[in-house]
C-alpha cells in the first residue's frame, strides 16, 4: 500500500481553539482512520490514533525512536533525560532516579505537600475567586517539585515567573525572554549542585545530593547531563501538570454532579483522578521518529519518518473504554489510559502527578466545594501543549 491510501489531514494542531475543540478534532482523526497523513507542518508526519497501535508503538522503542519527542516540532532545544536515551544507558541513568518517584517517596512528601497545597487555598478562599490557572494550578506544582529535589518553598515564587515566560516562549510569545529565563533556572540550579557538593545531605533522601554523586557507567555524573535532569524534571512536570488541573477545574464547574460525589465522598477522589486524566491527559501526543521501515495498518512508514502517537485520542477509543467522552466514576479500566505513556519511556513523575492531582482535588473540595466560571467569554485552550490559557472561577464566601 502507497502513502496515497493514507488519509491525509490539514487540522493544524498548534494553534487556540475554544475549549475542548482539539479533543472533538482527535476524535473526528480517529474515526477517519487509524493512521493518517499530517501535512500541517514544515515537517509531515504519520499520525497513529487509536489505541493499540498507539500502545504497541510505545512499548517498541527498536521501531519507534525517541530522538523525536514532539511531531508538531522536531527541533531538539535540549536534550531530555533520561527520555533521549536507549538501553542500556537509560536504565543506568532511570534506574537511580525511579526511587525518588516511586509511591513510596512520594507519600513520604504527602505531610509537607498537604500542608502547603492547604495553606495555599486557605489564602485563596476568602477572596471569592481567582483565576485557577494563574493562581492555582502552576504555582501548586511547582511549589511541589521543589519539594521532592529538596529546594527551599520560598523559590517558588521566581520559579513560577521562570516557568511562565519559558512556556509562553515555547508556545508562541517572545523567545527572548524565554531564553533568558531558561539561563536563569540553569543557573539557579548549577548553585544548587554546586551547594550539594560543599556541603552534601543524606543521599537517601536528598535528590540533588544523589545527582552529584551518581556515576554512569565508570564515569561520574557529567555537570551537563545533571543539569539535563533538573531542567527536564521541571519542563515535563511543570506545564503538564498545570494542563491536567485547569482541565479538572474545568470539568468540575462545569459538572455540579461530578463534583458533588468528590466532596460527599473523597474516598473516591483516586478513582476520580483517573478518569480524568484519561479524558484531560498532561500530553496529547507522544512524538517519535521511525527506525526501521515498518507498516502500521497499511500505512508504509519509512526509517527517519517522523511519527505522532496520539494519547488523547487512544485514551477516548470507543474500542477500549465504552462511552469514551463521558466521565465515569465507575469506569473499570480508566486506568488503562495512556496518559502516561507505556513501556520503557513511561513518565518518571507519574506518581507524584496523581498524588498532586489527588491532594489539588481533596484540600480544595474541603475548602472551596462550590464554584462557578466566572466569565461569559469563551474559555480558550493553548494549541501544541494542551492547557487553558485562563479559568476564572468565584464562589461564595461565607
Amino acid at each position: 500500500m502507497t502513502e496515497a491510501h493514507c488519509p491525509v489531514v490539514h487540522t493544524d494542531y498548534r494553534v487556540d481553539r475554544p475549549v475542548h475543540e482539539h479533543y472533538t478534532l482527535l476524535n473526528n482523526d480517529r474515526e477517519t482512520a487509524p493512521v493518517l497523513r499530517a501535512e500541517f507542518t514544515p515537517v509531515p508526519f504519520w499520525m497513529v490514533t487509536r489505541y493499540a497501535d498507539v500502545l504497541a508503538a510505545l512499548q517498541d522503542p527498536q521501531t519507534f525512536g525517541n530522538e523525536v519527542v514532539n511531531a508538531m516540532d522536531t527541533r531538539r532545544g535540549f536534550d531530555l533525560l533520561p527520555q533521549l536515551l536507549d538501553p542500556p544507558e537509560h536504565t543506568r541513568l532511570r534506574k537511580p532516579l525511579n526511587r525518588f518517584f516511586s509511591p513510596a517517596a512520594v507519600r513520604r512528601l504527602e505531610p509537607l505537600v498537604v500542608s502547603h497545597c492547604a495553606a495555599m487555598v486557605d489564602e485563596i478562599a476568602p477572596t471569592g475567586g481567582c483565576d485557577i490557572v494563574s493562581d492555582f494550578a502552576i504555582r501548586f506544582p511547582t511549589d511541589m517539585f521543589l519539594a521532592t529535589l529538596g529546594l527551599p518553598l520560598e523559590d517558588g515564587k521566581q520559579f513560577v515567573v521562570w516557568v511562565e515566560a519559558i512556556f509562553s516562549g515555547f508556545f508562541g510569545a517572545d523567545a527572548r525572554e524565554a531564553h533568558k529565563a531558561w539561563a536563569k533556572m540553569t543557573g539557579y540550579f548549577d548553585a544548587a549542585l554546586d551547594d550539594r557538593l560543599r556541603a552534601p545531605r543524606d543521599r537517601q533522601s536528598d535528590f540533588l545530593t544523589h545527582l552529584v554523586s551518581m556515576s554512569t557507567g565508570d564515569e561520574p555524573m557529567r555537570r551537563e547531563d545533571m543539569l539535563s535532569v533538573c531542567l527536564t524534571l521541571m519542563a515535563a512536570g511543570l506545564d503538564t501538570t498545570r494542563s491536567a488541573l485547569s482541565y479538572v477545574f474545568h470539568h468540575l464547574a462545569t459538572h455540579p454532579a461530578h463534583r458533588r460525589r468528590i466532596v460527599d465522598e473523597p474516598a473516591v477522589i483516586p478513582r476520580a483522578v483517573e478518569e480524568l486524566l484519561r479524558l484531560y491527559p498532561l500530553v496529547f501526543q507522544d512524538g517519535r521518529k521511525v527506525r526501521r521501515d515498518v507498516e502500521v495498518q497499511g500505512c508504509p512508514m519509512r526509517e527517519g519518518d517522523v511519527v505522532w502517537l496520539g494519547l488523547a485520542s487512544a485514551n477516548r477509543d470507543p474500542r477500549v473504554f465504552d462511552d469514551p467522552d463521558v466521565f465515569d466514576l465507575d469506569r473499570a479500566n480508566a486506568s488503562s489510559h495512556l496518559s502516561f505513556g507505556a513501556g520503557i519511556h513511561r513518565c518518571l513523575g507519574m506518581h507524584l502527578a496523581r498524588h498532586e492531582i489527588a491532594i489539588a482535588l481533596r484540600e480544595w473540595h474541603e475548602r472551596i466545594p462550590d464554584y462557578e466560571i466566572a466569565t461569559d467569554q469563551p474559555i480558550m485552550e493553548r494549541g501544541g501543549q494542551l492547557t487553558l490559557r485562563s479559568l476564572p472561577l468565584r464562589w461564595n464566601v461565607p
